[in-house]
């Protein structure tokens, strides 16, 4: 992978090894940066930025993203183009694409970061967009209705804020929620289907993680289902144009986390939401593997200093066979567990030297 004027480095190159990469150094000093880099390959999204120019390192107008993949034998070149003012090109294998769903499928990122440790504490946007991510890396006709979807909420949102002044909008109205209705019916019985399948690896996963003292439940709370929404839809019409938004469909979904019966986002303790948080991400894995039949890249961007040492033991010992890249500040935790370590960075400054 080459980076060219991307948030701290000017210029990069990083040679990754198939097994395990460990970035280490100071903090601030441009580790995460890497990580986020290679996500953004991927996926074409920061899971900590929603805008490409906050990307860009200052006083520079565009950046650059370069990597070579390898899968299944073949080789794939992946060029991304970041630019302030204008939308990010992409071309892959050379060839420019005009959607960000072609390049997905191409390779499978799991990003793990100490924020997902409060994705349980956290509102439920934060976990509807853990949901989003790995559907859209996983499905495309999921993408698809995900996408469309969410641009009808917003047509209806305008439109909620205009019926005051334009009464004769309400047929435009009645269009946006057929088309509404459509799309959201597909997402919601696609992430039931997702959450179930990643429930029944979670549970197992968390009991393990909890020495078998608890037993988890991952639950879909979905706003409305497929065959109430077009009526709940039209019975909350009155409160929409009160409130000037949509206020029923998947937009407003949840996840719940139930242990022994308690639900942990309200009253779970610290240490119980963080292992929640490690057993979603460890069943996002195996899920992965389960669906695509291959095996996801794990990125993991300090984790390891906000977990105890069980669990230390526990997401090291169930990443041995996966391509990971790591970050930390020090190495001497991943000694102390007899971690196999294959290539190592020292990141300071924005500076990246391979010590091994």
């Amino acid at each position: 992978m080459s980076l060219q004027h991307y948030r701290n480095y000017k210029t990069l190159y990083l040679d990754f090894d198939p097994a395990t990469n460990i970035f280490y150094g100071d903090n601030a000093q441009g580790k995460t940066n890497i990580l986020e880099a290679v996500y953004v390959s991927g996926t074409t999204k920061s899971h900590r930025s929603s805008k490409d120019r906050d990307l860009i390192s200052f006083f520079e107008e565009e950046a650059h993203i370069r990597t070579l993949i390898e899968k299944n034998g073949i080789e794939h070149k992946i060029d991304m183009h970041l630019r302030k003012n204008r939308t990010k090109g992409i071309a892959i294998d050379g060839i420019p694409i005009r959607k960000a769903s072609e390049l997905f499928g191409i390779i499978h990122f799991v990003f793990f970061s100490p924020e997902d440790l409060s994705i349980i504490k956290n509102g439920p946007s934060e976990r509807r967009r853990f949901l989003d991510m790995e559907l859209c890396q996983l499905d495309k006709i999921y993408l698809h209705h995900l996408s469309n979807y969410n641009r009808v909420v917003l047509q209806r949102n305008r439109i909620l804020k205009e019926m005051a002044f334009r009464p004769d909008y309400q047929d435009v109205l009645d269009v946006l929620d057929v088309q509404m209705i459509k799309y959201g019916t597909q997402v919601i019985v696609r992430r039931r289907h997702f959450i179930e399948e990643l429930s029944q690896i979670m549970e197992r996963i968390h009991n393990q993680l909890a020495g078998g003292q608890e037993q988890m439940a991952l639950e879909y709370e979905a706003d409305t289902d497929e065959t109430s929404f077009a009526e709940q839809l039209k019975r909350n019409m009155e409160r929409d144009l009160k409130q000037k938004t949509t206020t029923t469909g998947p937009h407003r979904d949840d996840l719940s986390f139930v242990v022994n019966g308690i639900d942990i986002r309200k009253y779970g303790s610290q240490g119980q939401q963080r292992t929640a948080a490690l057993s979603l991400k460890l069943s996002e894995i195996e899920l992965v593997k389960k669906m695509i039949h291959d095996t996801p890249v794990l990125l993991l961007d300090d984790v390891l200093s906000e977990l105890d040492s069980s669990r230390q033991n526990y997401l090291l010992n169930s990443i041995q066979n996966v391509q990971t890249m790591l970050t930390c500040t020090g190495l001497d935790e991943l000694i102390e567990h007899r971690f196999s370590i294959h290539k190592v960075y020292r990141v300071a400054d924005g500076n990246v030297s391979v010590e091994n």
